[in-house]
């Protein structure tokens, strides 16, 4: 199998098959896929990123250690459905109008831009592209990608177990059954949410295991509300008590203030829980021998939530978090595992985006890619068969025109090679940054680099031309005194309570 894989992969995986309608054909590569993505979950959260992280991960890291880490992985938005949809369709948000988690409405100095609530029925995703190659396919956990007849279902999906359009467990118990989900049956009272959907994404794999099959397994952790088992979160608030930390607990960002010490026992607690749910979904793939044959990938939809909504965990050293279009709001972790091609805790420094893992699972599978589908994604075959092949990008683009949750403004950006540029829509400011210097974006360099902060700016307004992406516009009804205040408010009512 190795031989055949490796010699796929020279050939050009996206070559390799004549016709969708030749059965013998329809798996060349023999693998399968286990897609997996994490709610809010911060790149400095996982200890294959910062091995000094107060929460524990050491199903990630097992991952980690038998496969790649990407350390310069991005969400396509600081927010989850626009990064969710990205993945879906291997396309840029702004380009499908789903710039903005669904359906958020915020209003301030600007009007926010139009945008969808939904993916359109006419873009043909992952599960539609891997279905008719005769894969079997499966979703479990967040959808939030629109409404009833927009489901996982509607768009591919032959299982779906959870899915619908909510953006958290606010039925029911939340994370704890009786859920309240339509879309996902109860289990006995109490049963915990991120187990019931990895057993569940073990139990279709097993009835699939002859077949070929992608499983998308989407958890609801770690996005609010902030709750876990008690005898975790009893085991971290002890763990807390050790955690010595120098200099202020908190950074003011913006008109909010960011986290900078990760001790948050409940959310700590999450983590492991989601962790743990890895595990499950590992060890399933072992005892059903399946390992050597799926590709795992694991990646989150936004970064850490650090400056609202209880200010749980801290990003630092990146910058800000969660809706923010600094580090901390785009950075991911993110793992991938291809069975004889990515060698063993291997890394690659390469910047990526979540619109790649699309004709990357393609490539790998030996599938026909689909370039007037995942028109903003590159496959990633090559660099998970060696982590320095080059990538054929010469930048990678954000468009965010609303006002989120966290205290972010509208705002766009462009990274191109080590550099990063930020421009904000409320005044048309720019931001340079130097990435392999300041990761924590705290010098802006667009006055000593102003050439440079010119040519990527011409290049981001030029993107957002051939996207057609929409912008925000001037609000004659903004009261700025009274926009000062909600944030004050908000700011200081989630830095209260008995974690902060």
């Amino acid at each position: 199998m190795l031989t055949h894989l490796l010699l796929v992969l020279t050939l050009g995986l996206s070559t390799s098959v004549a016709s969708t309608d030749d059965t013998d054909h329809r798996n060349p590569a023999g693998l399968n896929v286990v897609l997996i993505i994490a709610d809010d979950l911060g790149w400095m959260d996982v200890s294959p990123n910062n091995p000094d992280t107060f929460y524990e991960t050491p199903n990630l890291q097992r991952l980690a250690d038998s496969g790649m880490r990407f350390t310069d992985a991005y969400a396509a938005c600081p927010v989850c459905s626009p990064t969710r949809g990205s993945i879906m369709t291997g396309k840029y948000p702004a380009r499908t109008d789903t710039t903005e988690y669904f359906c958020g409405k915020r209003q301030a100095l600007l009007k926010p831009a139009a945008y969808e609530c939904r993916i359109p029925l006419e873009e043909h995703t992952i599960a539609e592209a891997f279905g008719s190659h005769g894969y079997a396919t499966f979703f479990a956990g967040k959808w939030h990608l629109g409404p009833e007849g927009f489901y996982p279902e509607d768009q591919g999906f032959d299982v779906n177990r959870g899915g619908f359009q909510k953006g958290g467990p606010y039925g029911g118990r939340k994370y704890f059954s009786p859920y309240g989900n339509p879309r996902l049956e109860d289990g006995p009272p109490g049963e915990h949410l991120p187990d019931r959907l990895a057993r569940e994404t073990v139990d279709f794999m097993r009835t699939h295991q002859e077949d070929p099959f992608l499983a998308v397994l989407s958890f609801y952790s770690v996005h609010t509300p902030l709750m876990a088992p008690k005898p975790l979160v009893e085991k971290y608030t002890a763990k807390r008590k050790t955690v010595e930390h120098e200099g202020p607990r908190w950074k003011p960002e913006g008109a909010r203030h960011a986290r900078q010490v990760q001790d948050h026992p409940v959310y700590a607690a999450m983590v492991e829980s989601m962790d743990a749910a890895v595990g499950t979904v590992l060890d399933g793939l072992e005892e059903l021998g399946l390992a050597d044959r799926t590709v795992v990938i694991f990646f989150s939809d936004n970064g850490g939530l650090s400056t609202s909504e209880g200010h749980p965990t801290s990003n630092v050293p990146l910058r800000a978090g969660k809706g923010w279009m600094y580090e901390g709001g785009i950075r991911e972790p993110c793992l991938v595992r291809a069975p004889g091609i990515t060698p063993a805790g291997s890394v690659c420094s390469i910047p990526v985006t979540s619109t790649d893992f699309y004709p990357t699972m393609l490539d790998l599978c030996g599938l026909n890619a689909l370039p007037q589908q995942h028109v903003d994604g590159i496959s990633l075959a090559g660099q998970l068969s060696d982590p320095a092949s080059p990538l054929q990008r010469d930048a990678i683009y954000w468009h965010y025109p609303h006002y989120g949750n966290q205290g972010g403004a509208p705002c766009g950006a462009i990274r191109s090679g080590n550099w990063k540029l930020i421009e904000w829509f409320e005044d048309g400011s720019l931001e340079l940054f130097d990435l392999s210097n300041d990761i924590g974006e705290t010098t802006n360099l667009a006055d000593t680099h102003s050439e440079r902060a010119k040519r990527m700016h011409q290049a981001l307004v030029a993107w957002r031309a051939e996207t057609g992406a929409n912008m925000p516009r001037p609000n004659p009804d903004a009261n700025p005194e009274k926009i000062a205040k909600h944030h004050r408010q908000a700011d200081r009512a989630s830095r209260e309570g008995p974690w902060r």
